[in-house]
């Protein structure tokens, strides 16, 4: 395929085509019965780069993939970004207003899905600018996998550079309207570098990505870069706990991503201790704080398995910081130093550094970073306030460069005019045998304004008053941390990538909270 001389080659597709060179007939990718080796998977990548040229899409126009995990899925990234459009990844459980939103924020031209969310992209396409709808492996005329099994179309494909924009990656959205951060070429590059540098990716890794790939920690912490380093990676479409065991030990899976969610649905999986899982030597966790004893029992029921924390957010790519498996030994709560191509700091109000042990916001400068949030300049500027990233995490730093999440700054609590923590009740709840899950979360109250308050998963048949959990953390914890309330339920929610929604908790349970109700059951 043609390809101007001035394309630079710090973009995706000339990345990609350097592994296929040095890998070549290697196998790169396998979903369901098909499998791609490295120089197939970036001929066929170029053929749907061509196929959506010739369609009639111009570079800068932005293409939503709104789908599950699949081959086509990947490809649809990859095409996309070769050929100089923007991929817009949309959260595959979304749909009317949600998705809606997402299509008109962005502009997009085109949308891309599985073939059972064509009737709901149908609906969008009546409110929003769409003018072009295909599907990701459905057929038709316009279809992704057809289009990398049997395109052919001589497009020239564009000179991209660095700075292009590559791909709008919306936040999480759990507080407020998602935004839609900008991910230009050599950004995503630069972390795929820091992830391969901190994370240890190589040739000999087995990788499953079981979690979605239209959130940024699978796609481009994991997957990505993991093919750049030329790991074979097995796409499933979901982390059910039966898929991933069957896998990890029909094909002997070396390298595993999980949220500290989906580890503790395995963990409570009745047949975890019955499947084969020793050739995991790489487990990863991330995109939310993984609670320390939830760590300890991985550990000891995983022994030959070498933890990784990937601390970060979709504004830096998302990788900032990475705890490798020797440091787990001293920090086993921290969330590590930063990787190779970021600079953390934590600061007070005033932007000075916070002393070692003190609490202030962690704040970032790299070449990871988001050039800003499509269409939001004022959201932009505040985010970059003093010419550092502002995560909105509260954490602190201690002594020898290591950071500490305490939680999300909108989501301390102050309780009587004292600041508590969520993470640290979360810690002591989950040492309670009976609990499987936890949330702590400030519900209003009429004397402490905000009460500290626990919503609890419980084990299958395991049995807890409210009054013996909060027994059992005010021994362990002063009287002001100690839950004034517990609220038992089935379950908690989170979002595509395993975050729990805090505000949705808050929004569900804020009556039982002014009505100063002590314990719930849902």
């Amino acid at each position: 395929m043609e390809r101007s001389p001035a394309s630079n080659q710090d973009v995706i597709g000339a990345a990609i085509g350097r592994a296929a060179r040095k890998y070549r007939d290697r196998p790169a990718l396998l979903f369901g019965d098909r499998s791609w080796s490295f120089a197939e998977l970036h001929r066929a990548a170029e053929r749907v780069a061509a196929g959506l040229r010739a369609a009639g899409l111009e570079p800068g126009d932005r293409v939503a993939a709104y789908g599950h995990n699949s081959d086509a899925y990947l490809l649809c990234w990859l095409g996309v970004a070769m050929a100089g459009l923007v991929h817009v990844p949309v959260n595959a459980g979304l749909a009317g207003a949600e998705l809606g939103f997402i299509i008109r924020q962005s502009g997009a031209r085109a949308i891309f899905c599985d073939a059972d969310r064509l009737a709901d992209a149908r609906q969008v396409e009546e409110v929003a600018a769409l003018s072009m709808i295909g599907s990701l492996a459905g057929g038709g005329d316009l279809d992704i996998l057809d289009m990398a099994l049997r395109g052919d179309a001589p497009v020239a494909l564009p000179a991209l550079r660095g700075g292009d924009l590559a791909q709008i990656q919306y936040t999480s959205g759990t507080t407020s309207a998602p935004k839609g951060a900008m991910m230009q070429h050599r950004a995503i590059l630069a972390e795929y570098v820091s992830c391969m540098h901190a994370l240890d990716y190589g040739e000999g890794d087995i990788c499953l990505a079981a979690l979605p790939l239209y959130h940024t920690a699978q796609m481009h912490a994991f997957t990505m870069p993991q093919l750049l380093a030329g790991a074979t990676t097995h796409l499933i479409e979901s982390p059910r706990p039966e898929r991933v065991f069957e896998r990890i030990e029909s094909v002997g899976i070396t390298s595993f991503f999980a949220p500290p969610t989906v580890w503790i649905s395995l963990l409570r999986h009745p047949d975890f201790d019955r499947h084969d899982l020793r050739s995991l030597c790489k487990i990863y966790y991330g995109a939310s704080i993984m609670p320390v004893p939830v760590l300890e029992e991985i550990r000891t029921r995983l022994p030959g398995a070498r933890p990784y924390n990937a601390y970060g957010q979709s504004e830096i790519g998302p990788v900032a910081t990475v705890l490798s498996p020797e440091e787990h030994d001293t920090r086993p709560a921290s969330a590590g130093r930063p990787v190779l191509n970021v600079e953390t700091r934590v600061v007070d109000e005033a932007m000075n550094d916070a002393a070692p042990g003190e609490l202030g916001e962690i704040v970032h400068r790299s070449s990871q970073l988001l050039a800003g949030y499509w269409e939001r300049p004022d959201e932009t500027e505040a985010a970059f306030r003093g010419g550092w990233f502002h995560s909105g995490d509260l954490g602190f730093m201690d002594a020898e460069g290591y950071i500490f999440v305490v939680d999300r700054i909108r989501d301390v609590i102050n309780t009587g005019g004292v600041l508590v923590a969520g993470r640290e009740v979360e810690d002591v709840v989950f040492t309670h045998p009976a609990v499987s899950e936890v949330a702590v979360i400030a519900l209003p109250d009429p004397k402490w304004i905000e009460a500290v308050t626990a919503v609890v998963v419980l084990r299958d048949g395991a049995r807890v008053t409210a009054e013996e959990l909060i027994a059992h953390v005010r021994a362990r914890l002063a009287a002001h941390k100690t839950p004034k309330r517990i609220i038992f339920t089935d379950s908690l929610p989170r979002n595509g990538s395993g975050k729990l929604l805090k505000r949705e908790l808050r929004s569900l349970y804020a009556e039982a909270g002014q009505a100063g109700i002590a314990a719930v059951s849902t």
